[in-house]
């Protein structure tokens, strides 16, 4: 399929300066008539090709001051701000070292170029059901912090998607940053990205699983899938058939094929909903089995 851009449409740019400044412009916004952005990599392409509602005015984020940080304690686990790019958390060596699943999901999301601009909050902002960084962060209980000229508030990241494309974000808020907990030294994880070109292209099917391991049976799983439903989703019934278990081949091939039957996938023009099923059990049967092989 060939997609013809056309220019940008008509609207006009702020770029506040501060937090409480962004917040006063919010305070006006009806109907979308504003839109916040941080790198742009998602927004301005759908601009270009009238996917959107055209906003009245576009608010750059990227005047606001120590929105970037990337930030790791061993008591309070990981800070994303809304403005740290991709490529920042990516080569943190915090997210190295104490998150590889995350720093996994990061590095498949598109090219070098993309990440040099894009951010992660942006990527889940984005709330399109493929999110590389979406499923990972499930796996790890991230949630959201949202600012508003009412206050603050945390949304677990469960709860912040609402619909493809949509998220419970007020039309006055926005993300501040993304708040990961320490993750046990037991705990193991993967993300596998299933798609044409690797990074290049958008998921067909995107698989995390995070795992602990206590005397040889598996706890905390969790199974984060991507591309396969409405919104980014954990796969809860094939985790509580792993939660408990010593790993065999019996019981990752019926979480994995209980994860298949919980996804809620698509036909479109990248691939069928039957064969993102089949994928489905197949990947998630590979990052099992790749995390209690080590």
């Amino acid at each position: 399929m060939v997609t013809f851009y056309r220019r940008l449409p008509k609207f006009d740019y702020v770029k506040p300066k501060s937090m409480n400044e962004a917040l006063d412009l919010l305070k006006e916004n009806r109907d979308g008539a504003l839109r916040v952005y941080a790198g742009g990599t998602d927004l301005i392409p759908k601009l270009k090709s009238r996917l959107l509602k055209v906003p009245k005015v576009l608010v750059d984020l990227k005047g606001i001051p120590d929105l970037d940080c990337v930030s790791y304690t061993e008591s309070s686990g990981l800070k994303i701000g809304a403005l740290a790019t991709i490529s920042e958390v990516v080569h943190a060596a915090a997210v190295k070292e104490k998150y590889p699943i995350l720093f996994q999901a990061g590095s498949s999301i598109a090219s070098t170029q993309i990440q040099n601009r894009g951010t992660i909050a942006g990527n889940i902002c984005n709330a399109v059901p493929s999110a590389d960084s979406a499923p990972a962060l499930l796996c790890l209980g991230a949630t959201v912090l949202c600012v508003s000229p009412r206050g603050e508030r945390r949304i677990g990241l469960e709860a912040f998607f609402s619909g493809p494309n949509e998220t419970v974000l007020n039309g006055d808020e926005l993300v501040k940053e993304i708040q990961i907990p320490p993750v046990s030294e037991n705990s193991k994880g993967v993300y596998i990205k299933l798609s044409p070109r690797s990074k290049m292209d958008l998921a067909v099917v995107g698989v995390a699983a995070l795992v602990r391991r206590e005397n040889g049976a598996l706890r905390d799983v969790r199974i984060g899938l991507g591309a396969v439903a409405p919104t980014p989703m954990r796969a809860k019934e094939a985790e509580k058939l792993l939660t408990g278990e010593k790993p065999s081949d019996k019981v990752i091939e019926e979480a994995a094929r209980v994860a298949s039957e919980e996804s809620k996938p698509i036909d479109d023009h990248r691939a069928s909903a039957e064969y993102r099923r089949l994928m489905v059990e197949v990947l998630v049967k590979r990052a099992v089995r790749q995390i209690v092989s080590n």
